[in-house]
């Protein structure tokens, strides 16, 4: 018997729908399965609800039910635990989710069977240093920007230890490969294969003649300081993390730990970028 965690878009019905189905279809046959205790709440199953921070205790495989968001939620959740995730997706066509709605039960059918595979991507290992340090994880990014104000930020970045340049920019992102077709590709970066490793350093409108982004080692270490006299916010795949003062600093490296998809067959990168942009086959 397996311990299944589930994690939804709060504003799908239809995620909600399908959750309330699958629970419903593993406590019948005597499988455990637990959700955030307000989304238990709302589905009628509040028995199985549990903290956020006791989620992946114990869990066999964690199910995300929404879009690409969601996932991002989910891996945050169950990283440190090395738990894998099946990604259904409730909505529009994403990177990270594999199953459609109606092949929800299927999924779980096959994952129950061992009828799967395991993909592991690369998660950045993020540390924020200054007057509050903390450390935390990141599947696609983490970025630090200007505040709400509009004024432009001033970032020295330094690789291994060694001083390469200070920004003039609206931020900098920070991205794994994964990450390299979120926030970074909106900035103009490259698309980076998601089995790929490495650090993707892209700058948000640059006011310097560098605007090119850093594609570096995934051993490199990323430091990241904030200079002049204006504050940073920073965030790590769209959490804020709070405000960076001039001599705060964030670093960044590949995370010893390993993001783990569920597939069921070939993951078709191509194919998905073929579909989201409209590339024909001529």
């Amino acid at each position: 018997m397996v311990t299944a965690g589930f994690i939804l878009h709060g504003e799908r019905d239809r995620a909600a729908s399908i959750t309330h189905d699958l629970a419903t279809w593993l406590l019948q046959r005597g499988h455990d399965v637990r959700m955030p205790t307000d989304d238990a709440e709302r589905l009628g199953l509040g028995e199985h609800g549990v903290p956020e921070d006791r989620f992946a205790d114990g869990l066999d495989v964690a199910v995300s039910l929404g879009g690409d968001g969601t996932m991002l939620r989910t891996v945050e959740l169950v990283a440190d635990s090395g738990i894998p995730v099946i990604g259904i997706n409730v909505g529009q066509l994403g990177y990270l989710t594999e199953v459609d709605p109606a092949g929800a039960r299927m999924a779980i059918k096959r994952y129950l069977s061992g009828a799967y595979e395991i993909e592991e991507r690369m998660l950045l290992a993020a540390r924020i240093e200054g007057r509050e340090s903390s450390e935390h994880v990141a599947l696609n990014e983490a970025v630090i920007e200007k505040t709400p104000s509009g004024h432009t930020v001033r970032l020295a970045v330094s690789v291994d230890g060694e001083y390469f340049t200070t920004y003039a920019a609206d931020g900098l992102i920070v991205a794994t490969p994964t990450g390299s077709t979120a926030y970074s590709f909106s900035a103009r970066g490259p698309i980076v294969a998601p089995m790929h490793r490495c650090l993707v350093l892209t700058p948000v409108s640059p006011h310097m003649l560098f605007d090119r982004t850093l594609v570096l080692d995934p051993h490199s270490t990323l430091h990241l300081e904030v200079v002049g006299h204006r504050p940073a916010t920073v965030s790590a795949d769209g959490r804020n993390l709070g405000t960076l003062h001039p001599g705060d600093a964030l670093s960044c490296t590949a995370s010893p730990r390993t993001a783990r998809l569920v597939t069921f067959g070939e993951h078709d990168f191509l194919a998905i970028l073929k579909t989201k942009f409209g590339l024909s086959d001529r």
